[in-house]
């Protein structure tokens, strides 16, 4: 049984199996795997026709038994452009469950909400701070570039997937709205996918700091 991703940057296609493939262990759902995402403009994935196609290149996946949009939102409402995409997914997925996520703004507010976790990892100052909002900063690698040592800068191919592999989760899920998103997204569909992964998140990524 394999989740399929369909992402936008080509930071993501390394980044996003990695975090899923965290979120599958924190589940223990061993018997899901996870494909390798298929790549798609953030114009196509934002109109009807794109979103469509992106779906039809997913089922043609072996063993294709879920499909889960990521891209970022930039300037995007997450609340009104992601029904909308997941209305377009399910009419050409028919009984494969989809979920979309949008990150708000981007991929890496969500490192920017659990900075403490990737302290005097790979540039990141030791004494870094987390954002007081992590979503709103419209730059958010550069937020996470402000972060880090003055020699060392951010590069989205190398530097996403480290990060994802690292960061913490709980502090992901308590400060940031699309974080739950993804959350809650990954147990809607391993659940459709008729996996029991019992209480989902985990209790822990719900107790106050």
């Amino acid at each position: 049984m394999i989740i399929q991703p369909i992402v936008e940057g080509h930071g993501d296609v390394a980044a996003f199996p990695v975090l899923l493939r965290r979120l599958v262990g924190e589940a223990q759902a061993w018997t899901i795997n996870i494909g390798r995402p298929i790549r798609r403009p953030r114009s196509q994935l934002v109109q009807k026709t794109g979103v469509e196609q992106a779906v039809r290149l997913a089922l043609k996946e072996p063993d294709c038994s879920a499909i889960l949009f990521l891209f970022d939102g930039d300037d995007d409402c997450p609340a009104e452009l992601g029904p909308s995409v997941q209305t377009w997914a399910a009419t050409v997925a028919n009984d494969i469950p989809c979920g979309v996520v949008i990150a708000h703004r981007e991929y890496e507010a969500w490192f920017l909400s659990a900075i403490e976790s990737l302290r005097g990892y790979r540039g990141v100052l030791d004494d870094a701070e987390p954002h007081l909002n992590p979503e709103n900063p419209r730059d958010a690698k550069g937020q996470l570039e402000a972060r880090m040592q003055a020699n060392a800068s951010y590069l989205e191919r190398t530097d996403q997937p480290a990060f994802s592999e690292r960061f913490s989760l709980s502090d992901a899920y308590r400060r940031s709205r699309s974080f739950q998103k993804l959350a809650s997204s990954f147990g809607h569909l391993v659940s459709s996918m008729g996996k029991d992964i019992g209480v989902w998140p985990p209790a822990a990524w719900t107790e106050s700091e």
